[in-house]
């Protein structure tokens, strides 16, 4: 960065630090709120992570499955049927084939045999449904999985919320946003021991209790995804760090950043889950008490 636009850089980010310390409205508060209410019902919903149950690698060839022990992947006893069917990983392809006198069915229409996930396609795997179970492909590198689903699972039978901070408006401020001249990817780790290569979205300069910090982000559409890491962490926060997200910035480079509605990755939820963790970057020696605190004993 040129001396000129260093200190324009640097201007705007004082700017921006002694503008933003505002009383919160009853309307702010409300549309935490609201946001908090979608999030729980997108959490307790078929497709959340509450309904998770179950993650299992593929071998390449054969992979039986059913709620025998004498499968290679090994659903919930009294869940399923002993033997539902047999998986086949072969040259980035998964394919199923259900036991004979198994009901298996895909989108409500009774499934015998078919490929269900393949690399040369660019759509999300097929799900499959056994009684109250479903599931489908996922892939983690070079890893094939079975991620399983269960719509009574006891995680989301017994939940009943998150506890999280007061809302606080002092931690909604408005970041500089710094893009890459260049396209460029970044390494993210995650809780199964993979790093991926990912897109990096740029990085956000902000000052909070004194302090100047910023965060990178990586890039999902028109979206900056945060994983970012704070003094709470592991103490009253998940220990593998939480999530954030804000809006890439159309007009000028300046970005809001509110961690009253960071939230916790689904690993928080399920031991099922691949999550991301926070870069060494992304770890901030101050305390971020706002937004999501852990969940249960996670």
């Amino acid at each position: 960065m040129q001396k000129s636009n260093t200190l324009t850089f640097l201007f705007t980010l004082v700017f921006v630090s002694t503008t933003m310390a505002q009383p919160a409205t009853i309307d702010y508060f409300t549309k935490i709120e609201q946001w908090h209410s979608k999030r729980i019902t997108n959490l307790k919903g078929e497709n959340g992570w509450l309904t998770v149950a179950g993650l299992f690698w593929l071998k390449e060839g054969e992979n039986t499955v059913g709620s025998s022990k004498n499968n290679q992947v090994v659903f919930p006893k009294g869940k399923a049927a002993a033997k539902i069917g047999t998986f086949t990983l072969k040259n980035g392809e998964v394919s199923f084939t259900t036991q004979p006198g198994t009901k298996v069915s895909l989108n409500e229409q009774d499934f015998t045999s078919g490929v269900i996930y393949s690399d040369k396609i660019e759509e999300q795997s097929m799900v499959l449904q056994h009684q109250n179970l479903r599931w489908f492909i996922i892939k983690r590198g070079p890893k094939y999985g079975v991620r399983l689903r269960d719509l009574e699972s006891d995680a989301r039978k017994n939940f009943s919320h998150i506890d999280r901070f007061i809302v606080d408006s002092s931690y909604k401020v408005m970041a500089v946003f710094e893009k890459p001249e260049v396209a460029k990817t970044i390494p993210i780790h995650d809780v199964i021991g993979l790093t991926t290569e990912t897109e990096f979205g740029g990085t956000l300069f902000f000052e909070l209790q004194g302090k100047k910090l910023k965060l990178d982000a990586t890039l999902e559409g028109d979206d900056l995804f945060i994983v970012f890491a704070d003094a709470t962490s592991g103490i009253s926060t998940y220990g593998g760090g939480r999530f954030l997200y804000a809006k890439v910035p159309t007009n000028g480079n300046l970005v809001e950043l509110d961690f009253n509605k960071a939230y916790n990755p689904p690993c928080a939820f399920t031991d099922f889950a691949t999550c991301p963790l926070p870069p060494d970057q992304n770890k901030l020696e101050i305390e971020i008490k706002a937004g999501e605190k852990k969940y249960a004993d996670h």
